[in-house]
């Protein structure tokens, strides 16, 4: 999810360092009533209430505008007579933001009923709602994403037809496009809104109740209580507490603040370099985005772009992002017998002890939540009924109980963690309404096919460059939704390939793919629907044009096998966009952690992005082999295998397993960790799984022998 003021409000924003105003100014106090106030209307919303989506919207616009300009200062005052500046500019544009509300509300019926035809006041609030939503976004993120948001309108009505190639655009007129951005789904109050005011807005909020009533306690207590027996077990702590958190948290640099600051010096205690102490946080908190049910802003969008049903998305998510868990588990289990760190936690809790102190509070919400979906009902409504069992769980606990001091609290903290990324969502809009209006995304899908050849790999490569240069300013939710307008089409056209060739192969296609066939092809009319080898499979495909291929794919290929291909498309893209956090030069989750850890910045860096390769190695399995729409068995065998994989590859990476890895044993390593993962050749499995097997033996026993030699006494002097 987006950056969030997880910080108490009047501390620094953790991830823009912004001073943001807090509930002893009377600016903070109206702020977190307004906050309070506009939460309980949108659990409203949500669950019983019959607005329009356009009215939801532009509530959620306003409200989360007017409070964020109160929460944000406009800038850092240095005088008194400057503060009162501020404080004037920003209650004005509160006003104003609210007053884009009552238009809305007032004017839509008169200004459909005159056929879209604009008066003044059409021109100053169409105008003035895209400049208040710039201002706010660049408060809260920075200036980068307001620059695409300006670069995006003009292209549309100025510089586009002056762009040369296939990226030229006519342009259409002011009006139109002020209208295009205003009121349509593509617009700041369409589609992508309505994910925030409905979906992410709820979610935060049941995480802000989580968090009021203790869960983060809990969750650092649980981790302890799990990894207390293991070799290394405050670094697993790390990871688990992480993995749980991410459930309740929306941002990783707030998952690093929540946990870092106990895991981190528990590691540096135990014997972890502090690099490593805090790559091994960061790289932890980047996979709480990616961890179900909530997986930050990512599964709600996705559901949203792709048709596809959010429990279908958080189902098929949970084995690869407990495979991510596991690469970075490695990591930790050769730095523990790299440098004998062999001391567990033993002042930690049991197990059973911290289930009774607040298990239930944690797990039985949590479990509202799941059952309510599985039962069919909406997210946004299990999120509410979640809260309200969070509540009357609270009351088992009377050092817990949830009174209204305490709901007011959560209201208020939700809808402040809430800011950036309201203001955010509503401000990509203005971006991707640019790139719906102008079909630019078709074009960046066909640029990434002639780039890459036909080959997924590459492909694969171009995107994952792509979105760690978005990453580089773009919190991972916008990166997520520009880079997936813009490349998912292409990606998943590449994925669904092999089985479209699989399919011709095997002459199980319709009708219509063979009547497309035997145009493109009609010296091979005899072969077409027939069995027929892999490689002329592939030649009678590449005969056919690239404006048909779509076409031919949607009736070669069931729905299922397509349905896949983009969900698989999507994830990819969510995956790397998490990387951003974890990859120099700019990497804000891994600079979080090393300001804990007092460690050098882009040092530490580099150190989580090697600890975080499970974000590059997992999404080749979500494109090579069916991980996200195979039977459960099928699933299963993959995640097996690619297990045993990832500590092969983790092994190669870091010279070190259980002993020290010599290079030429780091080459074989790798390649038999590349076997395991190879799709659809399951001797290639095995034979890279027994390769493993009997270098793992081998290994282990130098480990013996090295332990072994520092346990024996040393020999007295003249011996």
């Amino acid at each position: 999810m987006s950056p969030s003021p997880n910080a108490a409000p009047g501390a620094a924003d953790p991830d823009t360092g912004a001073i943001l105003r807090g509930p002893d100014t009377v600016a903070g106090r109206v702020a977190l009533v307004g906050g309070a106030l506009l939460a309980v209307l949108h659990i409203y919303f949500n669950t019983l209430g019959t607005w329009s989506e356009t009215w939801v919207n532009v509530v959620h616009f306003g409200g989360f505008g007017a409070i964020c300009a109160l929460v944000y200062p406009a800038f850092r005052a240095r005088t008194r007579a400057g503060a009162r500046l501020a404080l004037l500019v920003d209650v004005v544009l509160a006003l104003l933001a609210l007053a884009v509300i009552a238009y809305m509300i007032l004017g839509e019926e008169s200004f459909f009923a005159r056929n879209a035809r604009f008066l003044w006041y059409d021109w100053l609030f169409t105008a003035l709602a895209p400049l208040l939503v710039l201002e706010f976004v660049r408060r809260t993120t920075g200036l980068l994403i307001p620059a695409l948001m300006v670069a995006a309108f003009s292209y549309v009505v100025v510089w586009g037809r002056y762009v040369p190639g296939m990226l030229t655009f006519p342009g259409l007129s002011l009006e139109t496009m002020l209208y295009r951005t205003f009121y349509t789904d593509d617009g700041m109050l369409g589609n992508i809104a309505s994910i925030s005011a409905t979906y992410v807005f709820m979610f935060v909020l049941f995480g802000a109740f989580l968090n009021r009533s203790g869960a983060g306690e809990f969750i650092i207590d649980l981790a302890r209580a799990l990894a207390r027996r293991l070799i290394g077990g405050p670094g697993y702590v790390a990871v688990i507490a992480s993995a749980l958190m991410g459930t309740i948290s929306g941002s990783t640099v707030a998952n690093v603040a929540a946990t870092g600051v106990i895991t981190i010096p528990m590691m540096k205690r135990a014997g972890f370099r502090p690099k490593f102490a805090a790559a091994t946080e960061a790289a932890a908190s980047t996979g709480g985005q990616i961890m179900p049910p909530i997986m930050g802003a990512g599964a709600f969008v996705m559901a949203s772009y792709t048709g596809i049903p959010y429990l279908t998305i958080v189902s098929v998510a949970l084995l690869p992002a407990l495979l991510y868990f596991w690469s970075v588990a490695c990591y930790i289990r050769i730095e523990a017998k790299r440098h004998h760190i062999a001391v567990a936690d033993e002042d930690a809790p049991s197990v059973g002890a911290v289930m009774r102190r607040g298990g239930l509070q944690f797990f039985l919400p949590i479990g509202v939540l799941m059952g309510l979906l599985m039962a069919g009902f909406t997210p946004t409504y299990c999120a509410g009924a979640a809260m309200l069992a969070l509540i009357a769980v609270s009351w088992l606990r009377k050092d817990r109980a949830m009174g209204p001091r305490a709901i007011f609290e959560a209201l208020g903290k939700g809808a402040f963690d809430m800011i950036p990324t309201a203001v955010l969502l509503v401000g990509v809009g203005v971006v991707i309404n640019a790139i719906a209006t102008t079909g630019i995304g078709n074009t960046f899908s066909l640029m990434i096919n002639q780039w890459a050849g036909g080959s997924l790999l590459v492909a694969l490569i171009l995107v994952a460059l792509a979105s760690l240069v978005l990453g580089m300013g773009l919190p991972v939710t916008a990166s997520y939704v520009v880079l997936a307008t813009l490349s998912a089409p292409a990606l998943a056209d590449m994925i669904a390939q092999s089985s479209l060739i699989e399919a011709v192969a095997s002459g199980q296609i319709g009708d219509q793919a063979k009547a497309i066939l035997m145009l493109v092809a009609p010296d091979r009319i005899a072969a077409i629907g027939q069995p027929m080898s892999t490689e002329a499979a592939r030649e009678l495909v590449a005969l056919v044009p690239p404006d048909f291929l779509r076409t031919f794919k949607e009736h070669a290929l069931s729905p299922e096998v397509l349905t896949v291909a983009l969900l698989s498309a999507h994830m990819i893209i969510f995956w790397l966009s998490q990387d951003s956090g974890v990859t120099p030069p700019v990497c804000l989750t891994a600079f979080a952690a090393a300001a804990i850890a007092r460690t050098p910045p882009m040092a530490t860096g580099l150190v989580a992005w090697k600890v975080a390769k499970g974000l590059y190695i997992v999404p080749f399995l979500f494109a090579y082999t069916p991980l996200l729409g195979g039977s459960l068995w099928y699933d299963l065998e993959v995640c097996f295998f690619a297990f045993f994989a990832i500590y092969a590859i983790a092994g190669a990476i870091d010279g070190h397993m259980e002993a020290p890895v010599s290079w030429p044993m780091r080459a074989v390593m790798f390649a038999a960790g590349v076997a395991m993962m190879w799709p659809n050749e399951r001797l290639a499995h095995l034979a890279g799984l027994a390769v493993l097997a009997v270098y793992f033996a081998f290994n282990l026993a130098a480990s013996r022998r090295l332990d072994a030699a520092r346990a024996a006494p040393a020999a007295p002097q003249g011996a």
